[in-house]
């Protein structure tokens, strides 16, 4: 039997392949290293119309940090009126000094008015899927650091055990320097089930108050996020 050989007398059919001499060799460079989030990202991200989950508008997206031609795709694309109480949600994200963060980005996530999410993960038939709710949304903060979103009230969703929680709305902070987001919840302060909610039972009562958003006068649910401070909002380990 003949045996093919390289130049330097080695077996082609046994040999090892030589490294790779460019990125994806993971034992030349490693794994690619983290980095705080630059300055593109609050204006990159949030698209026009990314904060309403009701109707179509441009809520959401900072068309002040870009020039008009790139602000050209319509508006949030809703296939027809959701069900449920339509609410408003804002709050300032606010800064370890106290001051608000005008290039931070907010992104929701949460059950439709029936608490059942528009996700493959939540198959109960029991519960109505609301095909009109995509229950995502995704808001920068304005200049003085407020972020707003138009959604729809929330149901009550299964909770460990055979718990339920009671309504809210999962919020994850993004910002620079923040390498990985920072999630936490809104809860409503005349929400059913508040008292004995399998999560927010697990936050201290001294601190629940940071979680849980209160009415204002012109009908907005209003809950401020402090990333740190004195009033630091409780963050969700996850």
């Amino acid at each position: 039997m003949t045996t093919t050989t390289d130049s330097s007398g080695g077996d082609l059919e046994t040999r090892n392949a030589a490294p790779r001499q460019d990125s994806q060799d993971p034992s030349i460079f490693g794994q690619t290293p983290w980095q705080t989030v630059g300055p593109y990202f609050h204006y990159g991200l949030p698209w026009k119309g990314g904060a309403d989950l009701v109707e179509r508008s441009e809520m959401g997206a900072r068309p002040d940090l870009m020039p008009p031609e790139h602000f050209l795709l319509s508006g949030s694309n809703v296939s027809g009126t959701p069900e449920g109480e339509v609410i408003a949600l804002a709050g300032c994200v606010y800064d370890a000094d106290g001051k608000p963060i005008e290039d931070a980005m907010i992104e929701i996530w949460q059950a439709n008015a029936n608490g059942r999410y528009a996700s493959p993960d939540d198959d109960r038939a029991d519960v109505a899927l609301d095909r009109h709710f995509v229950g995502f949304g995704r808001a920068s903060t304005d200049k003085s650091g407020v972020f707003r979103f138009r959604t729809i009230r929330p149901g009550r969703v299964p909770g460990p055990g055979n718990s339920l929680q009671a309504p809210h709305i999962a919020l994850s902070v993004f910002g620079r320097g923040l390498l990985r987001r920072l999630p936490t919840r809104l809860y409503f302060a005349d929400g059913e089930g508040n008292e004995t909610d399998p999560i927010l039972n697990l936050v201290p009562e001294a601190r629940r108050h940071t979680l849980i958003a209160q009415r204002k006068p012109d009908g907005t649910w209003w809950l401020d996020i402090n990333l740190a401070g004195e009033s630091e909002t409780v963050f969700f380990d996850l």
